[in-house]
């Protein structure tokens, strides 16, 4: 009996196997070939509803493929659905319900353009006789134009889903209805401060099939998502090793997700977190694409079916334990005597009153013991002493005078404010490496706590070594400086 069980485990094993192995070769092409399809009319986070409106009426003159207008949002934009392909299986991507997280809406025009492009034939047809895929980009464009997650009602949308209060959660529910759709994916990005559970790595792509009651049963509708994430999974392993998670799955009974799930269609929740280097991400999006395609292609071809879902657990937890920047045993004196300390800082993003770019404004956000957390940059700084940024010591008069001095050299000297005797109404921060502060200003003493904008020295043998300023690391012992911008306290 139990040779069986070994046997019968190691035949679901090679099932698995060769559902993944059978489109591992597009897998690999269209990562190769991404940039071929890449909208590059689109390209930063903070993209609104007009940047999509050329590049939707394009795609309407094409008649492979069918536009529709399903619904308006409380702002009056258009909420369009873009469908393509033939077959009995309905397919369903919808993005940006948060009108901050836009990763998923580029990418659904990259995957357009895919099936724009002659290439891939043979793949296509087979996607495009057996699935009919639909996509309807960018749900929240009121919220996309102010770069907040809620609609101008204020409300959460993915909260929404019992009362339907907000017409785009009337044009949601309306639309998955008329599909009845199959599969759904529900596209959103989460915090970058994810990690995957008990690593450093932080949480690139997190998945989750949601609960559709609070048992969390598992049926064959949400057991089917299961085995398309664990296949996602596998191709991102090749991609980002280790940097996949998985949500909780508590149910949420207002939830778009959990309710669609119950409603019949295998519902998947792919959010978008962070990678190294990737501010507007650009790499996460192109992981999008090819997951998602990749996804599309098992769907059409079945070979899903047989990936054990128990699979699906051991895909790691999320977890939030990230900084962007993580200081490790530096010493403190704080009245008379020496502390060691560790201090984590997120550089967190303020947007300008356009919602179109962003500066920092960084902040503190833990200290003492933080070996159980992680950063995305990370300095050990044992042996190295906390010093109080001071003010320069001319006051200036003009940002050209700033603009010529060597900051290298006034960082060196222990100088992390600049007074300046007036300031140009129009600016809301420094556009250098360090803060400027008007003639009254009086800088603080340096008291190290949660909610400060993090800016101070490092310090071994009397030597300044490193600068901290709004959060942002400057290794004084080489050449650039990478301070996007300093505060300016008048």
């Amino acid at each position: 009996m139990t040779q069986m069980k070994h046997i019968l485990l190691a035949t679901i094993f090679l099932c698995s196997l060769s559902a993944l192995c059978q489109t591992d070769n597009i897998t690999t092409q269209l990562y190769d070939t991404y940039e071929n399809y890449k909208e590059s009319t689109i390209g930063k986070r903070r993209i609104k509803h007009a940047d999509i409106q050329p590049l939707i009426a394009e795609i309407s003159a094409n008649k492979t493929f069918k536009v529709s207008t399903v619904g308006k949002s409380i702002g009056g934009k258009d909420l369009s659905l873009i469908s393509i392909g033939s077959g009995d299986t309905n397919v369903f991507l919808w993005s940006q319900m948060h009108g901050d997280e836009s990763t998923a809406t580029q990418a659904i025009f990259d995957i357009l353009n895919f099936f724009e492009s002659p290439d891939f034939s043979k793949e296509k047809e087979e996607i495009l006789a057996n699935l009919t895929v639909h996509f309807l980009p960018m749900l929240n464009p009121d919220g996309a134009e102010l770069y907040q997650r809620r609609n101008l009602l204020g409300v959460d949308i993915n909260r929404d889903a019992l009362r339907l209060q907000s017409p785009e959660s009337q044009t949601l529910k309306r639309v998955r209805d008329s599909l009845d759709a199959d599969f759904g994916f529900n596209l959103h990005d989460q915090s970058t401060y994810y990690n995957a559970e008990r690593t450093e790595k932080p949480a690139t792509i997190s998945y989750l099939a949601p609960a559709y009651n609070y048992k969390k049963d598992i049926n064959e509708t949400r057991g089917n998502a299961m085995k398309i994430i664990v296949f996602m999974n596998e191709i991102l392993q090749k991609y980002a090793p280790g940097q996949v998670g998985r949500y909780n799955d508590d149910f949420e009974p207002r939830a778009f997700g959990d309710n669609i799930q119950k409603w019949g269609t295998s519902t998947i929740l792919i959010e978008s977190g962070g990678y190294p280097e990737d501010t507007e991400k650009q790499e996460i999006r192109k992981l999008n694409y090819v997951s998602i395609l990749s996804a599309i292609y098992t769907i059409a071809k079945k070979s899903y079916e047989n990936i054990a879902i128990e699979e699906y657990e051991k895909i790691p937890e999320n977890d939030r334990k990230l900084f962007d920047l993580k200081i490790v045993g530096a010493t403190y004196k704080l009245k008379g005597n020496n502390y060691i300390i560790d201090l984590g800082m997120n550089q967190i993003e303020v947007d300008y009153p356009d919602h179109k770019s962003f500066w920092y404004s960084s902040r503190m956000l833990d200290q003492g013991d933080l070996s159980t957390y992680y950063g995305y940059e990370t300095l050990d700084a044992s042996g190295y002493t906390i010093k109080q940024a001071k003010a320069y010591p001319k006051t200036l008069n003009s940002f050209e005078e700033v603009k010529a001095l060597n900051f290298k050299d006034v960082l060196k000297q222990g100088y992390g404010y600049i007074r300046l005797s007036s300031f140009p109404s129009k600016h809301i921060n420094s556009p250098f490496p360090v803060h400027l502060i008007g003639e009254k200003y009086k800088v603080p003493e340096l008291n190290l706590m949660p909610g400060i904008n993090p800016t101070f020295f490092l310090e071994k043998a009397g030597v300044i070594e490193y600068a901290i300023i709004n959060g942002f690391l400057v290794n004084l012992k080489e050449n650039t400086i990478n301070v996007p911008n300093g505060m300016i306290f008048r």
